[in-house]
């Protein structure tokens, strides 16, 4: 089933073969934003000095920082997916629910794993985790949305 309709003065389409697709004229890589659900990445890094609580301010102890481990779930979710969403385009991070279960000292190795497990639109939903050796460290959701990088950027 296609509908035509207008998201403000564009004309757009919906379209609904069994997976939701909107179709909008100006971001035309959206039509296949649907195909990448399950899509699967990982990144890792060798805990040192500057990713501890003690340097980020989130702790007094020298072990894995939490915010440094966010922001490894959120650099392995970007790296997802950043060739597959146009050119020009990018995403920001918008939210963040995660759980750090155990600490890791300095020089452990972590190994984060993200899977695209929603899509809505831009909205994309990642499921995250963090291993260090086969013991989960980390684990939760994180969404980024899909935005054209000029047009974010001219806001400022």
């Amino acid at each position: 089933m296609t509908k035509q309709f207008f998201y403000g003065k564009q004309q757009c389409q919906y379209i609904d073969n069994g997976k939701r697709i909107f179709l909008h004229p100006k971001y035309p890589a959206m039509t296949d934003y649907n195909n990448l659900t399950g899509l699967r990445h990982s990144e890792q890094l060798v805990v040192e000095h500057k990713d501890t609580a003690a340097v980020y301010g989130s702790g007094a102890l020298e072990v894995f920082a939490t915010p440094a481990m966010i922001a490894l779930m959120e650099k392995t979710c970007l790296m997802a997916v950043c060739d597959k969403i146009g050119e020009g385009n990018t995403t920001v991070g918008i939210a963040v629910n995660i759980k750090h279960l155990k600490a890791s000292p300095v020089g452990a190795t972590i190994r984060c794993e993200a899977e695209l497990t929603e899509v809505d639109r831009r909205r994309l939903v990642f499921s995250v985790k963090c291993f260090e050796g086969e013991t989960l460290v980390g684990e939760g959701i994180h969404e980024r949305f899909v935005v054209e990088s000029q047009k974010f950027m001219s806001k400022w």
